[in-house]
């Protein structure tokens, strides 16, 4: 009895060792087996934005270790270039023609284009299985951190947070509010007021009023004004002050409170408030749900003749928005409420020249919280597998303050002085150098047989003039609506117009009139309307006498010579040259050719050729080729799935198009 005693304790001895042991291993030598990190919109290419370069000169540690480490050269998106369809295809190692997902907004065959049929931003708009789910099939455990496409949740025992605009969970989108006045700005902004042009309203007017109600409120040397903001089922009340006793009505600040008795910031322009506890509501076609929270706020103008400008930011993170739903709470403890990425899409930061340094200060704020994210994410979790998204360096590189006054191609690249090109230079590399101590911190958490890729989606390219195809339609007769006189938005006769742009690459065409569920037309006034379209599109020129198409292809033709998926495009797909940018935007003047606040553009874009289209792709590892550079000729998007799997040592699926890169010793 006694030795089965000795031998028992012996056994639970060795056990205790042993599980000892396991939880030191995994304390010091990370289980990860691949981190992939795919910032959206970072432009990388031989010339202008040589991130390689920089990373020699030293400006980039952490990217030069992973160059040291591996294989890495530029990788081109897939047409139409853009986030939904690049992300499908790095993710699946396929073609739009395969995949499916070949814009954003998405109308299908037999569905109203009146609305979005399918969103491409969703899971569901893919037609095969992204690289996630193969993974978890093969016995890995993912965690996905801001991935495009990745909502609602396809993983059964990974870990999701917040995949954007899929969808699903209770996303809400920062706010703008400002004065409503003469409505000369809401008109202005038409659709662009809205999110992805037909969702909630981004920009909110409201005029302010004198204040009345409220107790404790900070001293003011003028009357005081007040409106209430009023976002996702929440009132922030704001108190319009003036603190300048100088005799005259100078508004310069403005105080903020939930009930007018307590306020928990005033604030200068410029300056943003502390995190604030908030309670808000998401609304679906069903329930309504009250979701704890915060808001941090920014005042970005305030007067003259009582105008104001607010911003309020919503955290990006709750229960709702990730899976499992304790993810949320765990993430939050550790690193705060979430600044997932700077401004919005369309972007609201690009109207005042004080939008500019609010942008700035956010993009920071995001690009602070996901840097501190990596760690929490890896060590909390523990899975095998991370890919992970930050789309604040499009959100830069796409907006008003940048990319037209550094690339030459811009067309205000002449309209500053060299000081002023080096100063916003200073500010595009010091994004670039956010991005490298993001890599910093995946290097800590990875062990020696980690695998880290860094890649993006695509680059951008300047902006120089919008083309207004749905107002050059009009002028021939072939599209009809008129202009709501209160915001600027169009509404379109569906019936008795022929002919459509709907972004961002497509042009539908049917004789017969556009309203009801969209049918392919044929036959003879089909084809001669059709040609006739494709005719007065390719004549057009800019005051210069430059045309800005690149091609344009009929519907049949697309999965040949674009490589999309034919059930999902317009009678026309058409592709602009680099400057230019397609735009639904419909007007009273019926102007074709206008001059967009936005400087950076990537949509409808044919990469092969446009260098500020390409994006870096880097590859470090167990068995993969040591400051191995892969030439100044970039390779094709879908290369990098099959090329990470078989460093993985996976199965590879068949409908992957891609070839395995030359990486490997």
């Amino acid at each position: 009895m006694v030795k089965v005693q000795v031998v028992l304790k012996k056994i639970v001895i060795a056990l205790i060792l042993i599980l000892a042991l396991i939880v030191f291993k995994n304390s010091v030598y990370s289980p990860l087996k691949l981190y992939w990190f795919i910032p959206d919109g970072v432009r990388a290419e031989p010339n202008l934005f040589n991130i390689y370069e920089w990373a020699n000169e030293g400006k980039l540690p952490n990217i030069k270790k992973l160059m040291e480490k591996g294989s890495y050269g530029y990788v081109k998106p897939t047409y139409p270039g853009h986030t939904p369809a690049n992300f499908a295809t790095l993710l699946t190692g396929s073609y739009p023609e395969t995949h499916g997902v070949t814009d954003g907004p998405m109308r299908e065959i037999g569905k109203p284009l009146d609305k979005v049929a399918v969103p491409g931003f969703r899971s569901v708009a893919k037609k095969v299985e992204p690289i996630w789910v193969t993974l978890e099939k093969q016995g890995e455990k993912v965690a996905l951190l801001s991935i495009p496409g990745s909502t609602p949740p396809e993983l059964n025992k990974g870990v999701v947070i917040r995949g954007r605009w899929g969808g699903w969970g209770a996303d809400f989108a920062p706010l703008n509010f400002e004065t409503k006045g003469n409505l000369s700005q809401r008109t202005k902004q038409g659709t662009e007021a809205r999110f992805f042009y037909f969702g909630p309203q981004l920009t909110i007017y409201e005029d302010a009023k004198p204040a009345g109600g409220w107790e404790n409120a900070p001293y003011s040397y003028s009357d005081t004004l007040e409106v209430p903001l009023v976002g996702w089922g929440a009132k922030i009340w704001a108190l319009i002050l003036d603190s300048t006793d100088d005799g005259k009505v100078n508004y310069d600040k403005v105080a903020f409170s939930l009930d007018k008795k307590t306020v928990f910031s005033t604030l200068s322009p410029g300056q943003w408030s502390n995190w604030q506890p908030i309670v808000l509501k998401w609304k679906t076609d069903t329930a309504e749900t009250d979701v704890s929270t915060s808001v941090k706020i920014a005042l970005i103008k305030v007067g003259p003749n009582n105008f104001y400008r607010i911003r309020a930011f919503y955290n990006n993170l709750n229960e709702l928005v990730a899976q499992p739903a304790e993810a949320a709470k765990i993430l939050l403890d550790k690193v705060g409420p979430m600044v997932d990425f700077a401004d919005n899409f369309p972007p609201q930061l690009v109207y005042y020249p004080e939008d500019k340094n609010i942008l700035w200060e956010e993009s920071n704020l995001s690009f602070e919280w996901h840097k501190k994210a990596i760690a929490p994410l890896v060590e909390s979790f523990k899975p095998s597998v991370v890919i992970h998204d930050i789309y604040s360096p499009n959100q830069i590189l796409t907006s008003r303050w940048w990319m037209g006054y550094v690339d030459p191609e811009g067309s205000l690249y002449n309209t500053v002085s060299k000081e002023e090109r080096d100063k916003l230079w200073e500010e595009v590399k010091d994004m670039y150098k956010k991005l490298d101590d993001m890599v910093g911190e995946i290097l800590k958490v990875s062990g020696p047989k980690t695998y880290i890729v860094f890649t993006s989606d695509h680059g951008n390219v300047p902006l120089n003039q919008s083309v207004q195809l749905n107002n050059l339609f009009a002028q021939k007769g072939w599209l009809k609506f008129k202009i709501d006189p209160q915001t600027g938005e169009p509404i379109v006769d569906w019936k008795n117009s022929k002919v459509i742009f709907l972004k961002m690459t497509h042009v539908f065409v049917n004789p017969n009139g556009l309203a009801g569920n969209y049918q392919r037309a044929s036959g003879a006034e089909y084809e001669r309307l059709r040609n006739e379209v494709i005719a007065t599109i390719s004549s057009l020129r800019d005051s210069d006498g430059k045309s800005p198409v690149a091609q344009i292809v009929k519907w049949e033709n697309a999965r040949e010579e674009l490589r999309l998926d034919p059930a999902r495009i317009g009678d026309l797909v058409i592709a602009n040259k680099p400057g230019y940018g397609w735009s639904e935007k419909m007007t009273q003047g019926l102007e074709v050719f206008s001059i967009p606040l936005e400087t950076g553009y990537k949509q409808a874009i044919k990469s092969d050729e446009v260098p500020g289209m390409w994006a870096p792709f880097i590859i470090s590892g167990p068995n993969i080729k040591k400051g191995n550079f892969l030439g100044n000729l970039p390779f094709d998007m879908v290369d990098e799935y099959p090329t990470i799997m078989k460093a993985l040592g996976k199965e590879i699926p068949v409908f992957v198009q891609g070839k395995i890169l030359p990486v490997f010793k």
